[in-house]
């Protein structure tokens, strides 16, 4: 992030425009992602795209934002968060003006941590409702008698909630309902060493990696040695897509175990797991290694454009102009 002096308001304000901007223009692709990687048996998608058509057929494109309310409540104190701590981390372990290469990880280890308070049943109540069309049809494409052979998974965990109706579409407040009179508070936090897994590792290459990207543009348009010049608006929506997809393939492993883990429903003879370990090693035995990669592309291509568009609001000045407007 810039070293500039801006006010937290302004910080907060910039990190949740871009998360909603961000998360308005991406969503379908993540819907797209979670159920890849939840599919274990029966391949009822062959791939993004091919979700994403049969998605629209089945229930028409708004269909494909099944989860978003949930994303976009969420997302403006989560990328707020995530922004601000790094900021305030960063300037805290700068010297001089400077910031060496163990601070910008550590600040990046810092915001990441953060976060995992509010990602944490923002992606809980979210993967239940982007799943549930392809559990749904998953019920449709399975014969009986593939239904009679493998059975229903057996639960290693505590147990699942009631299957819906699939003629009702269930919600994030009844989910939410649920899991706090089943499981208690603790229920809307399950999978949060999973995510805390996937998040501090992510802020640890992200924020490194986007900040000397975008210092690049900054030293060259900007005054040498001048560490208050902003880098121009493309340099940062560049910096902010490639380092975006670096960290977003390379923690893709830890998200699949965090989906699966925090999937409540499971298909016909779909595994579920005692816990992060339990879940590893079941996924290498019955699917392979590869199965750890599912949904990389989608999530480079969710990632990308919604930390371009981030860095480009936050690097824009957008809270600073509404704070000026409200005085």
């Amino acid at each position: 992030m810039t070293e500039n002096k801006i006010s937290l308001p302004a910080k907060l304000i910039n990190g949740g425009v871009a998360g909603l901007v961000g998360v308005t223009c991406v969503f379908p692709i993540d819907l797209a992602k979670t159920r890849l990687q939840n599919q274990q048996g029966a391949q009822v998608y062959k791939g993004m795209w091919d979700c994403l058509a049969k998605t629209i057929r089945s229930d028409g494109y708004f269909g494909c934002y099944r989860g978003a309310a949930v994303n976009l409540t969420l997302v403006t104190p989560e990328k707020a968060i995530k922004l601000a701590a790094n900021d305030a981390f960063r300037q805290k372990l700068s010297r001089n003006g400077h910031l060496p290469l163990w601070g910008e990880v550590l600040a990046g280890c810092g915001a990441g941590t953060c976060q995992v308070v509010v990602t944490t049943p923002m992606e809980m109540l979210k993967i239940q409702l982007q799943d549930a069309g392809r559990l749904a049809a998953q019920r449709k494409v399975s014969t009986p008698a593939q239904a009679a052979a493998s059975g229903p998974a057996p639960s290693l965990m505590a147990p699942q909630l009631p299957r819906p109706n699939p003629a009702l579409r269930t919600s994030a407040t009844s989910i939410t309902v649920e899991l706090l009179r089943t499981r208690g508070l603790a229920g809307l936090y399950r999978g949060a060493g999973a995510t805390l897994m996937r998040d501090v590792p992510f802020s640890m290459i992200y924020f490194p990696l986007f900040a000397n990207l975008n210092a690049l543009g900054r030293e060259k348009h900007g005054s040498p040695g001048d560490v208050q010049a902003k880098a121009p608006f493309w340099q940062s929506f560049v910096a902010g897509c490639a380092a975006g997809s670096v960290a977003a393939v390379a923690v893709t492993p830890l998200d699949v175990i965090k989906t699966r883990l925090q999937t409540l429903q499971k298909g016909e003879g779909e595994d579920t797991y005692r816990g992060i370990i339990d879940c590893t090693r079941r996924i290498l035995r019955r699917e392979g290694p590869s199965a750890f990669l599912k949904g990389a592309a989608c999530r480079a291509l969710v990632i990308a454009p919604l930390f371009g568009i981030a860095q480009g609001v936050y690097f824009l000045g957008v809270g600073e102009a509404v704070l000026a407007l409200m005085e």
